[in-house]
């Protein structure tokens, strides 16, 4: 057993939710449980989700490599998720991940050498109207990120880390 007993009673909360013959249906939920717990999804952690919803391994596997909010390999404390799909490109998604690039001396897909900050780049986050959107560790919407946006919440994020 990888995660907590809290973890795995949260993931039969999930499983709870749907018939005995459809427990795949909790996959999706089991990996972000386990993810946030861990920070990611290995695939120890992968195997160790499938053997405890009783689904193959490879089931467990296809939902994390399917969806983007599934990291599989590490990040760093704080995910900065920047959307670049037109409707942000065209409103300056673009140009505030250029800016965040900058910021942080990182490319999307690397994390920063204190093992802070990832910066990753993403699709369509259903807020277009508030452009330019990112997410932050997969939950938090931020949104008109202009560039003094930025500032405050890599500040704010900065302060957070030395804290912890």
């Amino acid at each position: 057993m990888l995660l907590s007993a809290q973890a795995y009673q949260r993931i039969d909360r999930e499983l709870a939710k749907f018939p005995a013959d459809q427990r795949r249906s909790a996959i999706m939920a089991a990996l972000a449980i386990a993810q946030e717990e861990k920070g990611w999804v290995s695939s120890e952690v992968i195997a160790d989700v499938a053997a405890y919803i009783g689904v193959p391994p490879i089931a467990v596997q296809e939902v994390a490599t399917f969806y983007n909010m599934f990291d599989k390999h590490p990040v760093g404390r704080f995910k900065v998720t920047v959307c670049t799909n037109l409707p942000c490109a065209l409103r300056d998604g673009v140009k505030a991940g250029d800016y965040l690039k900058q910021k942080l001396g990182i490319e999307y897909g690397e994390t920063t050498p204190d093992g802070l900050f990832s910066l990753h780049e993403g699709e369509c986050m259903g807020a277009c109207g508030d452009a330019p959107v990112m997410l932050l560790n997969n939950h938090h919407m931020c949104v008109r990120m202009e560039q003094a946006k930025i500032d405050e919440m890599i500040e704010e994020l900065k302060k957070q880390g030395e804290s912890a």
